[in-house]
């Protein structure tokens, strides 16, 4: 895991340093499926399997949204890899069967094509018929339209994922292209996207999920940690001003910050499965930073807890603490593998309940 400094309050998934770029990944015997141009989207280089992977591959394509942001280590200002793992015998079944499709978004500073990432969706969907797909949100996209993007252009990140990446998905894929055959999760940055996606358009989800997300923009520390996020030339370069993405966070100019808050919002998720996963941080002497950004992930956990209560709405909330009787390895921190492993293996578990499929 790449050490973390202290500003970095958005988190980091665990090993996202460790990424694998499609251009390095290892072509399997038998293709993945081919891509076609559409919504808005072009593909740059057509899906190759990851690391020898016969369920895991890449695409890499342009969008009209977001046609260059701030790039990272292994990125292109304009082009957004894509990672994609298919159901065990996916290849082989019947061209009329169909697979429902799980959205999952990753934190700040990191990307989709991480073997933390690759690891978490195989284990997670191991003979489940289950599609996942993980997109570039940029180190610091936060899963939005910025207010003011400035000379970068457009950065509508909602816009390139929910009417570009999703109908574009559903016209190469077997997918059930349908409210009960496709959910969303994420972790922190990622877990307030997915929630604010959902809260969006919940036409297009059945079940959102929430590991460690950030999810109450009301919350002074969580606005300090998104304004950091623009200042961090790790999390792209060039930097952008404070109030790109979501305007001045400060009153009286805060009306974007407040109304964008899922915590506050979750009226919209009636009706659709709804899962928040977080510890505490558990041993603040043992990775301290990593322990306060869990400890603070779940701080707008709670609050969104209370306002799903009072709004009558059902969810499912595992919140483990320091992470002793939820995973082998897991200590309750921000972005350790073992706990994030468990918190997806749940969740899929849950939605599998739900969603149409094979």
């Amino acid at each position: 895991m790449k050490v973390l400094t202290r500003v970095a309050l958005a988190g980091a998934v665990a090993a996202a340093a460790v990424t694998v770029p499609a251009a390095q990944a290892t072509q399997a015997a038998a293709g993945p499926p081919v891509f076609a141009d559409g919504f808005g989207l072009t593909v740059v280089t057509q899906p190759v399997w990851v690391e020898g992977s016969d369920r895991t591959f890449t695409v890499t394509v342009r969008s009209t949204a977001v046609p260059r942001y701030q790039p990272m280590q292994y990125q292109k200002a304009d082009e957004h890899v894509v990672m994609v793992t298919l159901p065990d015998g996916y290849d082989g079944a019947d061209a009329a069967t169909r697979y429902p499709v799980q959205y999952t978004l990753h934190g700040h500073q990191d990307y989709p094509n991480t073997r933390a990432n690759l690891q978490i969706a195989e284990q997670a969907t191991e003979g489940v018929p289950l599609i996942t797909v993980q997109p570039n949100g940029g180190g610091r996209g936060w899963y939005s339209n910025w207010v003011n993007p400035g000379s970068l252009g457009p950065q509508n990140w909602e816009t390139f994922h929910l009417d570009q990446l999703i109908p574009f998905v559903d016209a190469n894929l077997r997918t059930v292209a349908a409210r009960d055959g496709r959910v969303i999760s994420g972790h922190s940055m990622g877990g307030f996207g997915a929630f604010h996606y959902a809260e969006h358009r919940p036409e297009l989800f059945g079940y959102v999920g929430s590991f460690s997300g950030g999810l109450d923009l009301l919350n002074q520390e969580l606005r300090a940690a998104v304004v950091a996020t623009t200042q961090l030339a790790a999390s792209g370069s060039p930097t952008v001003p404070i109030d790109a993405i979501f305007g001045p966070p400060v009153w009286p100019f805060d009306g974007v910050w407040n109304a964008q808050s899922p915590a506050q919002h979750v009226g919209t998720l009636r009706g659709m499965g709804v899962a928040m996963y977080v510890g505490n941080g558990g041993n603040l002497a043992d990775n301290p930073v990593q322990a306060v950004l869990e400890h603070r992930a779940r701080a707008t956990a709670l609050v969104t807890a209370d306002h799903l209560r009072a709004a009558g709405i059902p969810f499912e909330f595992a919140d483990y603490g320091d992470g002793s009787t939820w995973a082998p390895g897991c200590t309750g921190k921000h972005a350790q593998l073992p706990c994030l492993q468990a918190d997806m293996d749940h969740f899929v578990s849950l939605v599998m309940a739900r969603l149409r499929h094979p």
